[in-house]
């Protein structure tokens, strides 16, 4: 029997649950969850971020908890349907206290594209994909090849 691909949350540990809740609600995200539990969510386009204290998170999982790389071969993405909504996605995560890691460019794949880090460090992309644009609801489609 196959794994259905029912990607439903990305978990992000934290240093700090307070301080990152309130930067997702900073940038508008709705949240659900009691903090005082250990643990929050913000819901997406279709699935959900959780954040965890980075040390339960390592501890949940069965792992060491190592401080976390600045680039640990993870990006999120957030896709928009044109270059000013990137823009303006951009200037809000940083006002909402992101740090600008590349500002937004052309790029070679004929997209336009920045990258913010949230108060933990995780990266997020920020897009417009013309080939896959996105819905007034935030999903996007990927075309086959």
């Amino acid at each position: 029997m196959p794994v259905p691909a029912h990607f439903s949350i990305v978990t992000l540990g934290v240093a700090d649950l307070g301080e990152s809740a309130a930067f997702y609600r900073r940038l508008g995200w709705t949240q659900r969850g009691d903090e005082s539990l250990g643990i929050t969510w913000f819901r997406t386009a279709g699935t959900w971020i959780g954040l965890f204290g980075h040390d339960a998170l390592a501890e949940d999982v069965g792992v060491a908890s190592t401080p976390a790389p600045e680039y640990r071969g993870v990006t999120l993405a957030l896709n928009f349907a044109g270059e000013d909504e990137v823009d303006q996605a951009l200037e809000e995560a940083v006002s909402a206290g992101a740090r600008l890691v590349k500002p937004a460019v052309r790029a070679e794949w004929g997209g336009y594209s920045g990258y913010f880090a949230d108060p933990d460090g995780h990266l997020w992309e920020v897009a417009f994909a013309p080939g896959m644009p996105a819905r007034e609801d935030g999903t996007i489609e990927i075309p086959d090849s």
